[in-house]
């Protein structure tokens, strides 16, 4: 049954969109959240929270739109599908793994070590590079804060702490997204989607996926404008970190996943299914993106 989405007081439909508080995801829908370019018919209306919480509010059907990570996908694709842009990956780095100078693997290993949700695709990741773990769930922000209180040993970094960990005098134990590449022959590591209610029909769909794609395009065309908005969630990080932040993950790959970011999520969830975090009966090869 098609869900009605509700209207403005112009009769514009208003679409609810969950992206994260972080830099690439406010350069991302800059240009929507400050309506820069016309979207006839449509209000977007963002709504920010953390991607562990993003992932469950899909999963409880609640947002037209959301960021989510491609590790839970599979847990929303009856009700959602990707967009063909929008995408975080890795292309040679992402999450990582740090602790203090001389901590090893194996110290790490026998440990709690703080990772930022169970759903996210970095704890996939870091399951998938090491197998069995003692871990505890921590919010993204507060990892390393724990690991310089001497509350865990090493954690799971993701967003800006990728960058930022270097502020601290932190060890990388392993970088998913250079394991990834490696592991996969050059595949980028898939991290983050955008998705749309299957239920609003083929049309809205196609639409708001048009229209996320303009506002990708519209920031990368205007990056002086939109990194100083994106600015604003990096947790007082500076310009220059901004900016390489941003660029990591905001770049020709989030216009279109392209057909080896495709395979590379498909890779990714066929090889989550082979440790069990994937739905055995979860259909890969049927992955369709909007818009490609």
């Amino acid at each position: 049954m098609e869900y009605k989405l509700p209207r403005d007081e112009d009769g514009n439909m208003i679409v609810r969109i969950g992206h994260s508080p972080d830099p690439d995801d406010a350069f991302m829908f800059y240009a929507m959240t400050t309506n820069a370019f016309p979207t006839p018919g449509y209000k977007f209306v963002h709504e920010l929270q953390d991607i562990e919480t993003l992932n469950h509010r899909a999963m409880r059907k609640e947002l037209e739109v959301s960021a989510v990570s491609i590790h839970a996908y599979p847990n929303i694709a009856n009700d959602y599908a990707l967009m063909n842009c929008g995408a975080s990956m890795g292309e040679g780095y992402g999450p990582m793994i740090v602790a203090k100078k001389g901590t090893t693997i194996e110290d790490a290993k026998g440990s709690p070590i703080a990772v930022p949700g169970l759903k996210t695709s970095a704890y996939m990741g870091i399951k998938l590079c090491w197998g069995d773990l003692n871990y505890e769930v921590v919010p993204f922000d507060e990892i390393i804060p724990r690991i310089m209180d001497g509350t865990y040993l090493s954690g799971l970094i993701i967003h800006e702490g990728q960058l930022t960990y270097s502020d601290y005098d932190l060890d990388v134990l392993v970088n998913l997204g250079i394991w990834w590449n490696e592991k996969t022959g050059g595949l980028p590591m898939p991290l983050g989607g955008n998705v749309v209610r299957r239920d609003l029909g083929k049309n809205v769909m196609e639409d708001i996926t048009m229209y996320t794609k303009m506002s990708i395009e519209y920031s990368i065309a205007n990056p002086e404008l939109a990194l100083q908005f994106a600015k604003k969630w990096g947790r007082g990080i500076d310009d220059e970190t901004n900016r390489e932040f941003v660029t990591m993950y905001v770049n020709d790959r989030t216009i279109d996943y392209r057909e080896d970011g495709r395979e590379a999520i498909r890779q990714f969830l066929l090889e989550g299914k082979s440790i069990g975090l994937i739905e055995n009966d979860f259909d890969v090869t049927s992955l369709q993106f909007i818009g490609a």
